[in-house]
C-alpha cells in the first residue's frame, strides 16, 4: 500500500507498488498480508502504523548510523524456549515478504534466526544478487553462520527431528557454498524493531 507516492492507493503486487514509489522523494509504503488490513491501515497515518509495531520510519531516520535499505531483514519467533519456532525474511525498505517457514516443534529463537539467515543467503545466490546485505538482530545466529557451526544446547528428539534436519542441511549448505554476502547486526536501539519482526513481544 502507498501513502505517499506518485499515486497513493492499495496495490495487489510489489511490482505495481514499486512504480508508484521509485524515484518519489519521501515515499511511504508498506506491505500487508490481506487487502482488509491494507484498507484499515490506509485510513491511518504511515508513521502511526510503523510506530504501532515498535518500528521506526526507516526512510527518515536521523543521525549518521542508518541501515542499508536495499537489504533483507530476517527474524524468528518462538513461543517458549524451547517451543514452536518460525522464521521469515522481508525486504528491509518495504517489508515485502520473501519467505516464511515453520512452525517447527521444539526450537529456539537463535535456531530460527540462523535458518533464516542461511535461507536468505541461498535466496540471494539463486537470484544471483551479490550486493544486498542481510540483517539479523541475533548476534548468536550471526556467529553461527560465520563459524558454519550451530552451537546449541537443545537436544534432538523425535519432536524436533524435522528442525534438526533443516539445521544440518543449512550447515551443509554453508560448508559447500561460499556466499559473498554481508550479514549485519540490526541496531534495534537506534532503528527500532527489525522489519521482519513478528510483533509478539
Amino acid at each position: 500500500m502507498v501513502w505517499r507516492g506518485f499515486r497513493p492507493g492499495i496495490y495487489g503486487s510489489w511490482e505495481e507498488c514499486k512504480k508508484q514509489v521509485t524515484g518519489f522523494d519521501g515515499a511511504q509504503y508498506k506491505s500487508f498480508k490481506t487487502r482488509d488490513e491494507a484498507e484499515d491501515a490506509f485510513n491511518t497515518s504511515y508513521r502511526e502504523i510503523i510506530e504501532r509495531k515498535g518500528k521506526k520510519d526507516l526512510q527518515n531516520l536521523k543521525g549518521k548510523d542508518k541501515p542499508i535499505l536495499n537489504s533483507i531483514s530476517v527474524d524468528a519467533a518462538c513461543k517458549g524456549n524451547p517451543g514452536p519456532v518460525e522464521y521469515r525474511g522481508v525486504y528491509t525498505d518495504t517489508q515485502t515478504p520473501l519467505f516464511e517457514r515453520g512452525p517447527y516443534k521444539m526450537g529456539t529463537v537463535n535456531i530460527g534466526e540462523f535458518l533464516a539467515i542461511v535461507l536468505a543467503m541461498a535466496w540471494l545466490k539463486k537470484h544471483k544478487i551479490t550486493d544486498m546485505p542481510i540483517y539479523s538482530d541475533s548476534q548468536t545466529a550471526i556467529a553461527w553462520v560465520r563459524n558454519k557451526r550451530v552451537n546449541t544446547k537443545l537436544k534432538k528428539t523425535a519432536a524436533n527431528a524435522a528442525l534438526f534436519d533443516a539445521l544440518q542441511k543449512a550447515v551443509n549448505w554453508l560448508k559447500t557454498n561460499d556466499p559473498k554476502v554481508q550479514v549485519l547486526k540490526w541496531n534495534t536501539k537506534e532503528w527500532g524493531e527489525i522489519p521482519a519482526d513478528y510483533g509478539r513481544k
